[in-house]
C-alpha cells in the first residue's frame, strides 16, 4: 500500500503494458501516451510498503474482478486517481508477519476484501462496523495513513494490517473463495441485518450476476425461500436447477409480477444499472424491506406513496465489518458455499473487463495471479 520498498509487481505492469491504456487513464491525449506509460510503469514497480509490526504480507494467488473495478477504472463515480491498480477480492498465502502479529503465521491461507484501514475508535469501529467508519480506507485508490496511495490485488504481493485480514479455511477453494470477500459479504450482511435470514421467510433476489448468485446461495443455506427476479427469461433454468432458487419472476412480465404482489418479506436488489423500483416495492408484504446493494451511477426514482401504503422500507447495505466478514467465510465453509467463477490469466484481463461491461460472465472472473493455470499444464 505504501511505497517504501521495491517489489516487482509484474501483473500490475502487464495491466499497463497490455490493456488498452485508456482503461487506466481515460481521456488522455495520445501524444503523451508513451511518456506517461513509462512513468506509470516506473511507479508501479514499488507498490508494497515494508511489513510493519502489525502487518501481514502474503503472496497473492487469486483476485476476483468486481464490477466496481470497472467503475473505478472508468472513473464513473468520479473518485478515481491514477495510476490505479484494482482488486479487492484477494486471497493468497502468508509469507511474512510483523513482530506484533498475533493471529497469523507464514503459510496461512488468508484474504483481503474491500478495506484495509479505519480509525478503530469511532462508534462504528467499536461495534465491529469498520465498513461504515468515516475514515475507512479502501483497498485500492485511497490514501493510506502515511499519505501514500493504496493499490489492490491485481498484483503479486499484498501487505495489510492483520485486523483487516481474514483467515480462509482449508475446506474452501481459494479461487472460488476470492469473490466472497466482496460479493459474498455484500449480500450476507443485509440478509442478517434486515432479519431476512429466518427459515421460512420469502426473499427476492434481483439480478443473477456476481452478487445475485451469491445471495441465492447464502439465503438458501439460511433456510429461506428464494425467488430470483430478472429481466432475462433465459436465466430461469440456471436460477432454479443450478442455484436452487424456489421460483423465478420475469420482471418485464406484468402478469407474473402482479401475481406475486405482496408475497415477499424482503428483496435484495443487486442491480447496478438503472431500473424501476416501484414494481419491486409492490412485491413486498406489509413492512417488507427492499435492500439496495448495487450502485447505479445515476439516482433511482423512489416515489413515496408505494412506501406509505404498506409501511415498506427501502434501505441499503455496504459490505460488512471484519468480524462479520470472518463469520461469513466460516459460514460458507460450513455450508460448502463458493462463487461460480471463470478463472483467467492476467493476459485476458482486458477481454474480461469488456465482458463484465456486457454482463457476459458466469458469475465472477477470478484472475490467476499465481499462474496456477500454466503450472497445472
Amino acid at each position: 500500500m505504501g511505497c517504501k520498498r521495491r517489489i516487482w509487481c509484474p501483473l500490475s505492469l502487464h495491466l499497463l503494458q497490455e490493456v488498452p491504456f485508456l482503461l487506466i487513464v481515460p481521456q488522455i491525449s495520445l501524444l503523451f501516451l508513451e511518456s506517461l506509460r513509462t512513468k506509470l510503469i516506473s511507479e508501479l514497480l514499488t507498490l508494497c510498503r515494508e511489513t510493519g509490526e502489525k502487518d501481514v504480507c502474503f503472496k497473492v494467488l487469486y483476485c476476483g474482478m468486481c464490477h466496481s473495478d470497472l467503475h473505478m477504472v472508468k472513473n464513473e463515480w468520479g473518485t478515481s486517481t491514477y495510476p490505479l491498480v484494482p482488486g479487492h477480492e484477494i486471497v493468497g498465502v502468508v509469507t511474512e508477519v510483523g513482530s506484533k502479529v498475533e493471529k497469523f503465521k507464514a503459510g496461512d491461507k488468508v484474504g483481503v476484501g474491500c478495506m484495509v484501514g479505519s480509525c478503530h475508535s469511532c462508534h462504528n469501529c467499536t461495534n465491529n462496523l469498520e465498513n461504515y467508519c468515516p475514515e475507512m480506507i479502501l483497498t485500492y485508490g485511497a490514501k493510506y495513513y502515511d499519505g501514500t496511495t493504496t493499490y489492490g490485488g491485481y498484483s503479486n504481493i499484498m501487505v495489510a494490517d492483520e485486523h483487516f485480514i481474514v483467515r480462509i479455511p482449508d475446506t474452501l477453494p481459494l479461487d472460488a473463495t476470492a469473490p466472497l470477500l466482496c460479493a459474498g459479504i455484500t449480500v450476507y450482511s443485509p440478509l442478517k441485518h434486515y432479519g431476512l435470514n429466518k427459515p421460512g421467510m420469502h426473499v427476492g433476489v434481483v439480478g443473477l450476476g456476481g452478487l445475485g448468485h451469491m445471495a441465492v446461495k447464502f439465503a438458501k443455506a439460511m433456510g429461506v425461500k428464494v425467488t430470483v427476479i430478472s429481466t432475462s427469461p433465459s436465466k430461469k433454468q440456471e436460477a432454479v436447477e443450478h442455484l436452487g432458487a424456489d421460483s423465478f419472476l420475469v420482471s418485464r412480465d406484468q402478469y407474473q409480477m402482479k401475481t406475486a404482489m405482496g408475497t415477499m418479506d424482503g428483496i435484495i436488489d443487486t442491480v447496478s444499472a438503472m431500473h424501476p423500483l416501484v414494481p419491486l416495492i409492490g412485491l413486498l408484504k406489509t413492512s417488507g424491506k427492499l435492500v439496495l446493494v448495487g450502485a447505479p451511477e445515476k439516482p433511482l426514482e423512489l416515489p413515496a406513496f408505494p412506501l406509505l401504503m404498506g409501511r415498506k422500507m427501502v434501505g441499503g447495505s455496504c459490505i460488512g465489518g471484519m468480524k462479520e466478514t470472518q463469520e461469513m467465510i466460516d459460514f460458507a465453509a460450513k455450508h460448502n458455499i463458493a462463487a461460480d467463477i471463470e478463472v483467467i490469466p492476467i493476459e485476458d484481463v482486458n477481454t474480461a473487463m469488456e465482458r463484465i461491461l456486457k454482463a457476459d460472465v458466469r458469475y465472477r472472473f477470478v484472475i490467476d495471479i499465481g499462474n496456477t493455470i500454466s503450472s497445472a499444464l
